[in-house]
């Protein structure tokens, strides 16, 4: 009896110290994509002229139900270099957190990419990041001739900013997702 005991308790304790072995995998951590709300592009005229402002603010989130709210305060004028800048918020939180602060922080991780259809703007990458890559939150934006047309702004996380044509504001190739992109009606008159 007392052997028929041990041929059952050696392979029940070999069984506890294998289940019950020490794991130092550590969890990988879960990192949270950014909540944005709001995207405000300022355009300031290089010499005179009037400051425009692009503004998508979707309050609810990109998952949410209602459609972002897109602002466009003025008409850009035609043959005219902007200097433009971006202030991106989270306004779910009060007060409203700034993630441009954050995307500062994590230039390396983040790059805006910028497309105009009908020619009726080209866009100049202004800063970098610590490897020399675009970022975009300071840009140039260059209008031709008269004409309407939408400019559509997209920041990427973790973009792929040496694949081909990333460095130029090429979209195509750049992979990483999009933490935000909104588009505008404008006009160059």
């Amino acid at each position: 009896m007392k052997n028929l005991k041990s041929i059952y308790v050696f392979p029940l304790l070999a069984l506890l110290f294998v289940a019950c072995s020490n794991d130092d995998n550590a969890p990988v951590p879960v990192i949270e994509e950014e909540v944005i709300t709001t995207l405000t592009a300022t355009l300031v005229p290089n010499g005179s002229g009037t400051t425009i402002t692009l503004q998508s603010r979707d309050l609810d989130g990109k998952d949410g139900p209602n459609a972002p709210v897109i602002d466009v305060s003025g008409n850009l004028a035609a043959n005219t270099t902007y200097t433009g800048s971006f202030e991106i918020l989270n306004e779910t939180e009060s007060p409203a957190e700034d993630i441009t602060e954050e995307i500062k922080e994590k230039d390396e991780e983040h790059q805006f990419f910028f497309q105009a259809t009908n020619t009726i703007a080209s866009f100049t990458y202004s800063d970098a990041d610590g490897n020399g890559n675009p970022i975009g939150l300071s840009f140039t934006l260059t209008t031709g001739s008269a004409g309407s047309g939408t400019i559509t702004i997209t920041l990427r996380h973790e973009p792929n900013k040496t694949a081909n044509g990333v460095k130029d504001g090429d979209i195509t190739n750049a992979g990483g997702e999009t933490d935000i992109q909104a588009s505008f009606s404008v006009t160059v008159q």
